[in-house]
């Protein structure tokens, strides 16, 4: 115990305090007292020298309004020798006409004095500074010298205030030994109080020390000397400790194991205290609800949820009479895009209900089921038309047109086509699924992408010639090379720019731009065709997805699924933009460069 030990100790806090109050008593008095005694003295001395100032002024003001000037200095010494008051007489432009302790012409002019200005203006003038002609400080108190109405100066009486400094420092005095005996008085019966109160709690102090020491002791009576009631206290302190102790144990325990239950759950788990304010989130639904769990603690549930499906769910549960059953909904979020299911229950009764809200999140489940769903139907589409063709011929074979040779040739042809058309639909549905099962072998090597772009823009010009389509490049001087399967790259910027070709109208233009960024290499494939409409931009990947009817025209629809995964299997990626329909699109390649090239390769064409 630490704090116990530190040199402040119970009964030495009992006697400073007792100490500390009479101090701060006597602390207050002797600032006080002395300034309130000083302040009173100054006031009485005060009132004094107006008197005397005013004596002086009704005695010179007629001389004053005669000019008689010689009798005004007289009249100031003789006055201030009966009242040992030093008195001045100043006339109305602060010449000193009158003074009882210097010479006249020793005088300087008293205009700008501050208790001469406040008696002309206010009927009476006030001012305590040190003089310079006596040497000490003095009070200086000044009235107006009025003649039948006429101000014609002012008289001011001062004494030096040296006599009430004395009587307030022996006041001072005598308060501070008055507060030296308290204090050592204070202090004796400190020390009886305190050894009184403390050594039965010292007694206890030893006990609690030694279960701190020691908490293995359990229940164990303590064997104290003392008097009965510390003994008692300290058996129920070593008892309550025991107690205290194992429920702490057990709590620790439980919070422990719900923690790593909560911590490893893929399930968002959020509980809601009877406050309505968020206690407890896990790592899920923190990344979830997009929200630090920290910051998310304490919280009102709308601020956290920020959904009102959600936070009705919680209110109703919160709300409701009766514990209910599992309530559940399905919650769809858009920003960003996710589906969830939302369980609620309420446990608990009064301050202690709690209401639990469970989020599943099930967005990939639904993903997968669409592309599922989509799936079946683009594969039945695909495969309906050319066997709906094919038996359509051959029935028509076996009605008579088997018997017409040129008939049956034509016929068999067209049969020939279909079966190759599905033939090939099946062997890229085979090379998709290996390729999905990396258990295609890739054979890496360094290569120039320059080259790779000339070699697939060479092979691709008279297609683009025919549709009436511009295709260019544009490629920097040098790239560094990339490590790839140069043969199944090529393939997948052959279909790529294929499909540009094909869905960009005559007069448009394809263009195979390149760039090295961050030790890879992107290859940008634009053209100006029908565009993409951005809710299709995700999902241009899938096997068998056609976007809308402008991009449903021939092909088996395999072509992009087959290319984004050659380029994954490099370590590549692969995405799509658009502006919209009609705004063009754009694939973009980003693949590994390997080590730099020895010598400059240029890849223009």
């Amino acid at each position: 115990m630490p704090g116990l030990r530190g040199p402040w100790s119970l009964r030495s806090q009992l006697i400073a305090a007792c100490v500390g109050v009479l101090l701060v008593a006597m602390g207050v008095l002797g600032i006080a007292v002395p300034g309130l005694a000083r302040a009173h003295a100054l006031a009485t001395l005060e009132e004094r020298l107006a008197a005397e100032a005013q004596l002086l002024a009704d005695r010179a003001a007629p001389l004053l309004a005669q000019g008689a000037g010689a009798d005004l200095d007289a009249l100031a010494k003789r006055l201030g020798a009966r009242t040992d008051t030093r008195l001045t007489l100043i006339a109305l432009d602060g010449t000193v006409v009158g003074e009882s302790h210097q010479e006249l012409a020793h005088v300087g002019n008293h205009a700008s004095r501050q208790e001469v200005q406040e008696a002309l203006a206010t009927g009476r003038g006030r001012s305590l500074h040190y003089s310079e002609t006596v040497g000490y400080e003095m009070l200086y108190v000044a009235v107006p010298l009025v003649w039948e109405g006429q101000l014609l100066g002012t008289a001011r009486a001062a004494l030096p205030v040296s006599e009430v400094d004395r009587l307030v420092a022996q006041l001072t005095r005598t308060i501070l030994v008055a507060a030296a005996g308290g204090a050592l008085l204070a202090i004796g019966v400190a020390v009886l109080a305190a050894r009184a109160i403390t050594q039965p709690l010292a007694r206890l102090t030893q006990q609690a020390g030694a279960l701190a020491a020691n908490p293995a002791r359990g229940g164990a009576a303590p064997l104290l000397a003392g008097p009965r009631e510390v003994r008692q206290l300290g058996r129920a302190l070593d008892e309550l400790a025991a107690a205290v102790r194992d429920s702490l144990q057990r709590v620790a325990a439980e919070r422990d194991r719900l923690d790593a239950v909560l911590a490893h759950l893929a399930d968002g788990v959020v509980i809601v205290d009877s406050a309505g304010r968020v206690a407890q989130l896990n790592a899920a639904a923190a990344r979830l609800l997009g929200r630090e769990a920290a910051w998310a603690v304490g919280r009102t549930v709308a601020e956290v949820l920020r959904d009102h499906d959600l936070v009705r769910l919680v209110e109703q549960a919160r709300s409701s009479a009766e514990a209910p059953a599992v309530a559940t909904a399905f919650v769809e979020w858009s920003q960003p895009r996710r589906f969830l299911r939302a369980a609620v229950s309420r446990f608990g009764t009064g301050a202690a209900a709690q209401t639990l809200l469970v989020l599943q999140d099930l967005t990939e489940l639904r993903r997968l089921e669409t592309v599922r769903r989509d799936f079946v139907a683009n594969v039945s589409h695909e495969l309906r038309t050319p066997i709906a063709a094919i038996k359509a011929m051959v029935e028509t074979l076996q009605d008579g047109a088997l018997d017409d040779p040129a008939a049956a040739r034509d016929f068999l042809g067209r049969i020939e086509q279909e079966v190759e058309g599905l033939h090939r639909l099946v062997a890229e549905l085979l090379e998709l699924s290996r390729l999905e099962a990396g258990q295609v072998p890739l054979q890496r090597v360094p290569t120039d992408p320059g080259r790779l772009v000339a070699q697939v823009v060479h092979r691709l010009r008279p297609l683009a010639e025919r549709a009436g389509v511009s295709l260019t490049t544009a490629l920097p001087p040098a790239l560094p090379p990339v490590l790839v399967d140069a043969e199944r790259m090529e393939q997948v910027l052959v279909s790529i720019v294929h499909n540009a070709i094909k869905f960009t109208p005559p007069s448009g233009t394809v263009v195979v731009r390149a760039a090295a960024e961050d030790g890879h290499v992107r290859l940008a494939v634009a053209d100006t065709g029908v565009g993409i409409a951005p809710e299709h931009l995700p999902r241009i990947f899938e096997r068998f997805y056609k976007a809308d009817q402008a991009r449903a025209g021939g092909g088996t629809g395999l072509g992009l699924a087959i290319a984004k995964h050659v380029v994954q299997l490099h370590g590549g990626a692969i995405w799509a933009e658009s502006a919209g329909p009609g705004q063009g699109t754009t694939i973009h390649l980003r693949l590994p460069a390997s080590a730099p090239p020895t010598g400059s390769r240029t890849g223009a064409c």
